[in-house]
């Protein structure tokens, strides 16, 4: 079969200073790929991004970190990384989608060599939404039996509890005339959570996964259809439905925190959470966690803000969008904090316990601790409902973009056969990734799920972004980045994010890798202890992904000619094609590469088009002497 005709050389291009408006007409042959469309609002970028980041661990993960490592304290290492590692890492990927347009996977035209940087983060963001929605399906599960008048986690004495079971209003009315012995004992909340959610009983391990739990795998299929519908449309349905899903958590987040600070002994817990004990930070774990906590919170090296600014339009201000997003991720994290720790302060009095006894983080605390401190509330399934109905609108936005993500990177790769049935594609990746996740949906999922999310984005995603950043700025070279951002945004790029890039951000996350290696420690969920077997297939998980970046430069160097070293040097320059995607938006060394492009200097364009020079063109003039003058000094 004959490889599809360009769209440039589909038939002969009038130059567009010489159409007349009359005479232009759309059809140019049915051979050329759909648009890839762009966002339909002003805010749909910004609340996507927002979405994106601000998700479950701002909850569960944030608060607790921060109070295991310095309380108030922590806040000090948490905003250096931000600076060091967030905010210049999320500024890149920013401007390399926007930039080329172009989705993670094609965005390697920058550097075809490095082709399996992409593969890798598909690989990675594919394993991560599987098990990020099997927590959706946890949630609607929660969602549903909080429609009740007496929540089913309230008291002893349902089938699925054991002796053991302790009521907390048996616990209250016996400190009151004699002291309750509650060691040893298990609350409403936490039986319900592992004996009748997860029924973990039936399964004696990873290896026995039991039967399929039907009421989940419901629950699962329900979060895989609500995730379908909203990306039906790629951004311009998703681009909607996050005006609701990223603001909505900020009204319950009020709310939440509005009643925890008005209840009895919140003050002890948010003492708890927030008192400093600066000499934690002297130890290099806290630095750590702080970078952890900042790499995965923003989401960065998921492909996600690459994809989502690959739809922006050429001159869009990433450069504020950044700041607005990164710092806003940050202060619901500490707002978030509020609103948990002054519950579980509350939670504390109630139980005469301390408060680092009733503190825990990730599933613990969204599906035990949480839970069983609602039903200590007036008015319970409300605050329950609230509370998980925070929960869908918090992970469904991060879940719309992972899935965008993929997508986007498989139709962007065959555009002329994937584009015009996007919808269809859609379906078969999120049934296909549905029907992986119902392991999950078994006695034994909780292991499964365990196991993804300690091994899925670990190392190998460090390594994704490490390469990244080195391949940006050392392999296309700082220069020329900086040149494109310029010509994007009309100014360069200060000495803080040269800086950065070049050298804090990478050395930062080179630490991160080498600890996370020296400090493994395998799997455990409670006190079970996973085997050999699974430890290893969690480390393949990881290496698997870090193992296509070899791949994709054999396959690179493959379709160059030449000797060895002559290949690697071809397939590291950027592809023909590269650069931004509009024509009237290529300028200086961009204006001939887009093939059987006939049409007069971009610049032209853009003075039929709007009558006059803005400022952005005068940056391409800029831009284009800027580059014309390098080419004299080079040539003397």
């Amino acid at each position: 079969l004959p490889s599809p005709v360009p769209c440039s050389l589909a038939q002969p291009v009038t130059p567009e200073l010489l159409v007349s408006p009359s005479s232009q007409d759309g059809d140019l042959g049915s051979e050329c790929p759909e648009d890839r469309g762009n966002w339909t609002g002003r805010l749909d970028f910004l609340l996507s991004c927002i979405g994106y980041c601000v998700g479950l661990g701002n909850v569960w993960r944030f608060p607790y970190r921060a109070y295991t490592n310095g309380g108030g304290a922590f806040l000090i290492p948490y905003f250096i990384m931000l600076a060091i590692c967030g905010i210049p890492i999320f500024f890149m990927e920013l401007s390399l989608g926007q930039f080329s347009s172009l989705g993670p996977l094609t965005v390697w035209k920058i550097s075809p060599l490095f082709k399996g940087v992409g593969m890798g983060t598909i690989l990675i963001v594919s394993l991560v939404a599987i098990y990020y929605n099997m927590i959706i399906a946890y949630v609607l599960f929660y969602l549903f039996a909080s429609l009740t008048s007496d929540l089913p986690w309230q008291h002893c004495g349902n089938w699925w509890n054991t002796d053991l079971c302790l009521d907390h209003h048996v616990i209250k009315a016996g400190n009151a005339t004699f002291p309750v012995n509650v060691t040893n004992t298990v609350s409403p909340s936490e039986e319900y959570w592992s004996r009748y959610v997860l029924h973990i009983q039936g399964s004696s391990g990873i290896g026995d996964p039991g039967r399929i739990r039907w009421n989940l795998c419901l629950c699962l299929l329900l979060s895989w259809t609500i995730v379908y519908l909203c990306i039906l449309k790629g951004v311009k349905s998703s681009g909607k439905v996050v005006y609701f899903t990223a603001t909505f958590p900020y009204l319950i987040l009020v709310m939440l925190l509005i009643r925890g600070v008005t209840l009895e002994g919140a003050w002890k817990g948010i003492r708890f959470y927030l008192t400093p004990q600066f000499d934690h930070l002297l130890s290099s774990k806290v630095w750590i966690e702080a970078a952890l906590q900042i790499f995965y919170s923003l989401g960065v090296g998921f492909g996600g803000l690459l994809t989502f600014a690959s739809y922006n339009t050429f001159h869009q201000n990433i450069y504020r969008d950044t700041f607005i997003v990164t710092l806003g991720n940050a202060i619901t994290s500490i707002l978030a904090g509020f609103a948990i720790f002054s519950v579980l302060g509350y939670m504390s009095q109630e139980l005469g316990v301390p408060v680092n006894q009733v503190a825990k983080a990730g599933p613990g605390l969204a599906f035990v601790v949480y839970p069983q401190a609602m039903t200590m509330l007036p008015l319970s399934p409300f605050w329950s409902f609230l509370f998980f109905f925070m929960l869908l609108t918090l992970g469904l936005d991060s879940q719309f973009a992972f899935m965008e993500t993929i997508v986007t990177a498989v139709t962007d790769e065959f555009p002329y056969y994937l584009r015009p049935k996007k919808a269809s594609f859609s379906a078969v990746i999120c049934i296909a990734l549905f029907l992986m996740g119902l392991i999950l949906t078994t006695e034994g999922g909780m292991y499964w799920l365990v196991l993804l999310d300690d091994y899925s984005a670990g190392f190998g995603l460090m390594v994704v972004v490490i390469t990244t950043c080195l391949v940006v700025t050392r392999v296309y070279g700082m220069k020329r980045f900086c040149r494109d951002i310029h010509m994007m945004l009309g100014f360069k790029p200060g000495p803080y994010f040269r800086a950065c890039w070049m050298v804090l951000s990478p050395a930062t996350m080179m630490a991160l890798l080498v600890y996370n290696i020296i400090k493994y420690q395998p799997s455990e969920y409670g006190s079970y202890r996973f085997p050999a077997w699974a430890e290893v297939l969690g480390i393949l998980m990881g290496v698997l992904s870090c193992l296509m970046i070899p791949v994709g430069m054999v396959v690179a160097m493959l379709q160059e000619e030449g000797t060895l070293w002559e290949r690697v040097q071809q397939a590291s320059r950027p592809a023909m094609d590269w650069g931004p995607s509009l024509e009237e938006n290529r300028t200086g060394m961009y204006v001939t590469s887009l093939a059987g492009s006939q049409s007069p200097k971009p610049l032209m364009v853009h003075m039929r088009k709007y009558g006059g020079i803005t400022s952005y063109e005068n940056t391409a003039i800029e831009v284009d002497r800027e580059m014309e003058e390098e080419e004299e000094e080079e040539s003397m």
